[in-house]
């Protein structure tokens, strides 16, 4: 399939990798249906970021919740391709409002998944987590992996991804789940360890409030993602797979602040801040993705290694315009 022109769905338009796929769609003349998340103050989230975005002939922005099964019937119509995005997705609310993710990433994911079976969607591209996989039991992780719910917000994808490939199963209908590891870039929110890091340093602070440091992650730049999606969107032999979008490198969290520290040329030191640290059990301590099959079936590979990406990110948050929205000196669950 040619995405160009085609008309898309995004879910979740409104957060930080959903803005950088819009903005991926419009550069291709895709026309580009937005899902903002509803609130009463008629905030775009960072869709408001993607430039002139009220004067984009192709993209509309619809305001709702997946979690409205009549609303989902409204939003597919018309619809080739569903790049479906939309979830809660911030691992220490899971522990406090667990219902609330089955809600969304498991019933909101069904009513998506029947609205685009009622309107013939062509391809139904499902985002999945590297989450799902819990701590690695070999590496790199490929797509057979076991799948280990070491959280409830892990469950609930794990719920869902399942859900997403019955669908396939059952009914044909076209769906290729997606599973991004460690996405970080612009946009995103500062309940991330990146995220955190850079907007403490950025904000003059001389002591940084992490959680664990001994975690290895697979860090992957937003604009990777976005065109993976992109490309597994455009790949029919993707359809009724899982797919990994994944760097095949792995880096500790403390090697990462390092790193951040050297590139912003800062001496901060490290606190650990207990509140920020998960129960035991449920800490994911190795992610580290094979990404061969995703290369193998489109074959993209990351075009960002690790510090190009955060020269990138770094140069966006120490904008005094961008920093503004943050409040880093408060911990987000």
């Amino acid at each position: 399939m040619d995405i160009n022109n085609k008309k898309v769905l995004v879910t979740g338009a409104d957060g930080f990798i959903g803005s950088h796929l819009t903005e991926l769609l419009l550069s291709k003349g895709c026309q580009v249906r937005a899902l903002n998340l509803y609130n009463s103050f008629n905030n775009w989230g960072w869709l408001e970021d993607i430039e002139n975005y009220q004067n984009q002939p192709n993209l509309e922005i619809v305001n709702g919740d997946i979690r409205d099964p009549h609303f989902c019937q409204e939003l597919c119509k018309g619809i080739d391709v569903v790049f479906h995005l939309a979830a809660l997705i911030a691992i220490p609310y899971s522990y406090v409002a667990p219902t609330s993710y089955i809600r969304t990433n498991v019933e909101g994911t069904v009513n998506m998944l029947q609205a685009s079976k009622q309107h013939g969607v062509q391809k139904f591209l499902h985002t999945s987590t590297s989450e799902v996989y819990g701590t690695a039991q070999y590496v790199p992780i490929d797509e057979n992996h076991v799948l280990q719910p070491q959280s409830p917000y892990s469950a609930s994808k794990i719920g869902a991804d399942n859900m997403a490939l019955s669908f396939y199963n059952a009914f044909d209908l076209p769906v290729t789940v997606v599973r991004p590891f460690n996405t970080y870039g612009p946009r995103q929110s500062a309940r991330a360890v990146i995220p955190t890091i850079i907007s403490q340093i950025a904000d003059g602070a001389k002591s940084i409030k992490l959680g664990d440091l001994s975690p290895a992650r697979d860090f992957n730049y937003v604009k990777d993602t976005a065109l993976g999606f992109v490309k597994l969107a455009e790949c029919d032999k993707a359809i009724g797979q899982v797919v990994n979008i994944a760097s095949n490198f792995e880096i500790s969290i403390k090697d990462t602040l390092e790193l951040i520290k050297k590139l912003m040329n800062s001496d901060v030191e490290f606190v650990e801040d207990s509140q920020r640290l998960r129960p035991g059990k449920s800490e994911v301590f190795r992610l580290f993705g094979d990404n061969s099959k995703l290369i193998e079936l489109t074959g993209f590979s990351p075009k960002f290694g690790l510090e190009n990406g955060l020269k990138e990110t770094i140069e966006w948050f120490s904008k005094s315009e961008n920093l503004a929205k943050y409040k880093s000196n408060i911990y987000n669950v």
